[in-house]
């Protein structure tokens, strides 16, 4: 994977997973899909997901500024 492809998934990822984690959004989506029950482990899953994309995203940024430029 490029390191460009790389970037843009990591921040991309974290984008999403940040407005799912502080905004009601999934709590009221759930609730309209009647999958109300979910909401109680959304914590367990956001924020492990949250801190995966921040770390690809530091790796990415990593592997660029390491990156010899032609």
């Amino acid at each position: 994977m490029s390191d460009n492809r790389l970037l843009k998934v990591g921040v991309v990822g974290t984008v999403i997973a940040a407005v799912c984690c502080f905004t009601p959004l999934l709590v009221v989506v759930l609730g309209a899909l009647g999958l109300s029950a979910l909401v109680v482990v959304l914590d367990y899953i956001l924020l492990p997901v949250l801190a995966l994309f921040i770390a690809l995203t530091v790796y990415a940024l990593w592997k660029r500024k390491r990156a010899p430029s032609n």
